[in-house]
Order: structure tokens, then sequence, then C-alpha cells
């Protein structure tokens, strides 16, 4: 990078921060910090939940599976994610706006103290945020990994630097500052991908052109859709997975259907990001794709081969745009989850823990709000110092069997919990479903994974937890069913029709309660 491309990057983080500066005067009350009032646009609300579906793990992990493997990158990764999120848009959305528009909650845990109790309640909010830690700390990875390829600065300076431009505004202007950089980061994603995009296919006149460069020996196999470790059982596992995932069960996702106005706008939103998803990474993966042709990765996995092609094909200027590309995707997600987690912990666990968090108005909610924000932030890029470690191996083992194999276990009690087909699996169903699911992650991925030779399919490691919260979770429900008034209750107001606004649920007895407003 020059000055030319410096420039663009440091006037990218000033535009960030200068977004999150005006939000500040949206945000008034806990609602509007984490769920931006119930007054986000439909189209704002589907961009925001695209734009944070995805880091700049696709530019180092996944492109590495795309520079070994080709298309099949795009087959198991965004294409079952666009196709969870438009069986979703009818499926979740609708529901998980409810929960703030019909039960006027401002995190998307918030609501399974009634619908189960607050054991379950507790259990998925305390492993989600553990594990949106891991989850956040390999997207700062990633993305300093880029950083460090471009200008030279170490992993730990890059951490840091991207950590501490996102917690300025993200923290300042809450849930209507990340979708707001969201909107501006996407535009700038959509310039460098096509510029990329275009410096590829001009390349490619060497190659036998745009058609021809597929006969290319450099490519071979790279047409088939499933190779490798990336077959059959893993693409519906991770159809499965994502369903979940990109609906709500990793929690950022589903503040943005709860930030809309109303379930049918949830729905469209849903359905904008689900075409989204479905269209544009196939302009950022046929790059990667071509990238065998254009550029010998120095890195066994491929991970640093699109990093190399941007460095060689654009000229300064777009080399710096493409790069606030990489901090546009990561940026994107990191704060957006750490809004989601910042509202598990003041909403859901810090009245548990603290007869003083029970008592907090609007002012000092969102204060402890903000202060959350921070703290998680600094949480996950310490992570991010140990992703190469043996523990994590690298970004993509974190990504995919971390993140992918134990989000099961954690989101299906909460997502459905949402339908009535699952009215009778109660706090029992829940907790089974969800301890189980954690010991089958542990050991298919440790003791069983060592004891057979050349190790357990990474397809099995994924969806082995995942099947076994899913099977128990139903399996319990109809052996001890729990489906009381009060829980069916709530599954009722989650599901009718009609969008209008509802009556808080009281908090059982015994239960800490809510926080109160003023």
């Amino acid at each position: 990078m020059n000055g030319l491309d410096w420039a663009v990057l440091i006037g990218y983080f000033a535009v960030m921060v200068a977004i999150g500066v005006w939000s500040h005067k949206r945000v008034d009350s806990v609602s509007d910090f984490f769920t931006a009032g119930g007054k986000m646009p439909w189209w704002l609300s589907g961009i925001s939940h695209h734009m944070s579906g995805y880091s700049a793990v696709m530019f180092t992990g996944y492109a590495g599976i795309a520079y070994t493997y080709g298309v099949t990158s795009f087959v198991t990764w965004s294409f079952p994610i666009a196709l969870g999120i438009a069986i979703g848009s009818r499926l979740f959305a609708p529901r998980i706006n409810r929960l703030r528009s019909r039960l006027h909650v401002a995190s998307p845990l918030e609501y399974l103290k009634n619908r189960y109790d607050l054991r379950t309640q507790q259990a998925l909010a305390w492993s989600g945020m553990l594990l949106k830690i891991v989850d956040v700390g390999a997207k700062w990875a990633a993305i300093a990994t880029l950083l460090s390829v471009f200008t030279g600065v170490s992993l730990n300076q890059g951490i840091l630097i991207t950590g501490a431009v996102t917690a300025v505004y993200c923290t300042i202007g809450g849930l209507w500052a990340d979708a707001l950089t969201e909107l501006g980061q996407f535009f700038i994603q959509l310039l460098a991908g096509i510029a990329m995009f275009v410096a590829v296919v001009l390349e490619l006149g060497d190659h036998g052109g745009f058609l021809g460069a597929w006969d290319q020996p450099e490519l071979k196999g790279h047409g088939e859709p499933l190779v490798g470790p990336y077959g059959t059982v893993f693409l519906l596992a991770f159809l499965f997975i994502k369903l979940f995932e990109y609906n709500g069960g990793m929690l950022n996702q589903a503040q943005r259907y709860m930030a809309t106005r109303d379930a049918r706008e949830a729905a469209r939103s849903a359905r904008l990001s689900a075409v989204l998803w479905l269209v544009w990474p196939l302009v950022l993966f046929f790059p990667m794709w071509m990238s065998p042709l254009l550029v010998e990765s120095q890195k066994a996995d491929g991970s640093d081969s699109y990093a190399l092609m941007t460095e060689q094909l654009l000229p300064h200027g777009l080399l710096g745009l493409v790069v606030v590309g990489f901090f546009s995707h990561t940026m994107a997600m990191c704060s957006s989850d750490a809004n989601a987690i910042a509202a598990v912990f003041t909403r859901d666990v810090a009245p548990v823990l603290s007869a003083r968090a029970r008592a907090w108005g609007e002012r000092s909610g969102l204060v402890a709000g903000r202060v959350t924000t921070v703290v998680f932030l600094g949480l996950s890029m310490a992570v991010a110092t140990q992703v190469d470690s043996p523990t994590f191996k690298d970004i993509i083992t974190v990504v995919i069997k971390w993140v992918a194999g134990l989000m099961g276990p954690i989101a299906i009690p909460m997502m459905l919990g949402l339908l009535r087909p699952f009215r009778r699996s109660g706090p029992t169903a829940a907790l089974v479903s969800w301890g189980m699911g954690l010991v089958a992650f542990w050991l298919v991925n440790y003791p069983i994974h060592w004891a057979v030779e050349g190790g357990v399919p990474l397809e099995y490691q994924v969806s082995i937890p995942l099947a076994v919260s899913l099977v128990l979770y139903v399996v319990v429900g109809f052996v001890r069913p729990e489906d009381t008034e009060e829980r069916v209750a709530v599954i009722e107001r989650v599901n009718s029709d009609g969008d209008g606004e509802g009556v808080a649920l009281p908090v059982p007895a015994g239960e800490a309660g809510v926080p109160v407003k003023d």
C-alpha cells in the first residue's frame, strides 16, 4: 500500500466513526440501542442482515477453500445460507419480530424465561456469549491477517486497530450505527468486489478467456459442486446449521428482524438478505476460483491467495478500496455481534447476577449496554491473538468446526421454541438438548477424533452435535411434555396473525425480573 491506499483506508475509518457519532442522536433508550426502537426500514434491515453475516474470513479461510476446491465454496457455504434465510423469512423472521412488538423484549433470549424457565435462559445466554467471543475472535484474526499482508503491521497491531475503530462507532450509536455503517459498507464492498471481478476477467485473456479458463489444468476439478471434505452430508448439515444460525440462532441476525416495524417487514428484510446471499457471493468467489491460474499461494491452505491476487492485479487506490472492503465485512459482523451480546448480558444475565441491575432504568441500562459492548470487544480481541494456537489451530477451523458445531445445541431450543409444533418441549427438553449437544461436540471432536484413524470427517464433526440436539429436543418433549398454559401463551403471542402491540408477559414467581423503565 502507498499513500493513496492509506488515505482511502483512513478516510473509511473516519466515516465509520462519524456515522457512529451521528447515530448517537437517535439513541435515547435501551430499545433504541438494541433494536432501533422498531423503526428500521425493511430494506435497511435486509442489507444490515446480509452484511452482518460474513467477514474477512471469506477472503482468507473461504478463499483457501475456493483456491483448493473451486465452486464447492459457493455450493456448500453461501447457497445454503441463502436457502436457509429464504425458509426463515416465513418460519422465523415474523415470529422473532413479534418478540419485540408483542412481548416488549430487547434481547432475542429475553423471552426464554417465560417460554422455558430461568435456568434454560441462563444456560443458553452464557454459552451463546462464550461462543460469540470465540467466533468474533476468529474474525479479528482474519482481518488482521489480511492487513498484515498489505501493510506489514503485526497481527496484534491489526487486531487492535480494527477493534478500536469498531468499538467507537458501535458503542456510541448502537444498532442504528451498526445498520447505517453497514449500508455504507455495502456500497464500498460493491465497488471493491466489482473492481476485483473485472481485473480478474481481464487477466483471463491469457488463460483461455472467461469460459476457456475452466479447461486449464490448474483448475481441474474446480467446477465440481461437492468435492474433498465438502460432500453431501456436509451440505445438508450446513443447511440445517445456517437455517438456525442466520435466522437468529447466533443472536445478531435476530436483532435485524426485531428492529423492523412489524412482522411483514421482517419477512421482507429476510427475503432481501436471501437474494443478496444468492447473487453477490458469485461475484466475490469468481476471482477466488480463478486464483490458481494467477498466483501461487504461500500457505498450504491457500488462505493468502486472494490477498496476493489483489496486490498483483489492482492499482493503488483500488487496492486500498479492496482492503476497505475486507474491513467492511469484518467490522459489520463484529459490531453487530457486540451489540447482540451486550443485549443478552444487560437484559438476561446481569439482572440475575445483581439486584441493582434489576432496578436499572433507561439511562443506567443504556450505560451498561455500552460498557458491555466494550468489554465484549476487548475479550474477543484477546481471543483473536490465540487463533493460531494449537487449541484453535487456524481461522477456518474456528469458524467451521467450533462455531458451526456448537451453534446447534444453543440455537435449537431458542428457535424451535417459537413454533407451535414444538410446544410440548419445555425446560427439560431444552436443557437435555443443549447439554447433550455440547457433550456430543466434545466427544466427536476430541476423544473419538483422536481414536479414529485419520480422524472424524469434518462433515460429521459439525453435523452430529446438531443432530443429537434436534432429536433429543423433540423426543424429550414427547416423553415429558411441559406445555403449561403460561408457556403455550408465549408461543401463541408470537404465532398469531396481525402485528398489533401486545402486553409484556409477567415474570414467573421467584425468577429475576427484567430491567424496568425510569
